[in-house]
């Protein structure tokens, strides 16, 4: 199976999620500033690392599960990166899951092109070291908040959250073709 559709089975899997959230919360997250988003995606990958590091899943919920809510709440980050946040929610269910496919359509996109560039090395990487990845784009996109969303040289915030959740989709194909064999 070709990248491409292994991304396809991913994300599919984390709409469906993103969906039922709305069913259950709708878009409760529009009220949460940028440290915020980042500071939940910070606990969903430092909790992955800690169970990679011991061994130990206390909690009884999967890395899988904590990596697929690493690629929504990445691209939860960049609505609110373009949209705002908000004081109240301000958007329907509806248009959060028509901006959900926009985004994760970019995602695939920018995927599409960096794995032709790096010739799919994400496949000859440890998945710890995504997970190691994904933490140090979450520190970055603080150190950006922190800098009120200015760069000098780096890619912005959005680049981040684009990488998070495209290393995240990769983590998951990974644990996908591990469950084939």
């Amino acid at each position: 199976m070709k990248t491409a559709e292994q991304f396809d089975i991913v994300a599919g899997k984390c709409r469906r999620i993103y969906e039922l959230k709305m069913k259950d919360y709708g878009p409760s997250w529009r009220i949460m500033r940028p440290q915020t988003v980042n500071d939940q995606l910070f606990i969903k990958a430092k909790r992955v690392r800690e169970i990679e590091q011991t061994g130990v899943n206390m909690v009884g919920e999967s890395i899988e599960g904590e990596m697929m809510a690493i690629v929504n709440y990445s691209i939860i980050g960049l609505i609110q990166l373009h949209e705002g946040f908000a004081d109240s929610v301000d958007m329907t269910a509806e248009r959060a899951i028509e901006l959900y496919d926009y985004y994760m359509a970019e995602a695939k996109a920018l995927m599409l092109k960096k794995n032709h560039d790096y010739g799919e090395a994400w496949r000859d990487m440890f998945a710890s070291s995504l997970t190691d990845i994904i933490l140090t784009k979450i520190n970055r996109n603080k150190s950006i908040t922190a800098n009120d969303n200015q760069t000098l040289i780096s890619e912005g915030a959005d680049g981040n959250y684009f990488d998070m959740l495209n290393y995240a989709v990769f983590y998951l194909i990974k644990v996908m073709e591990n469950e084939a064999k």
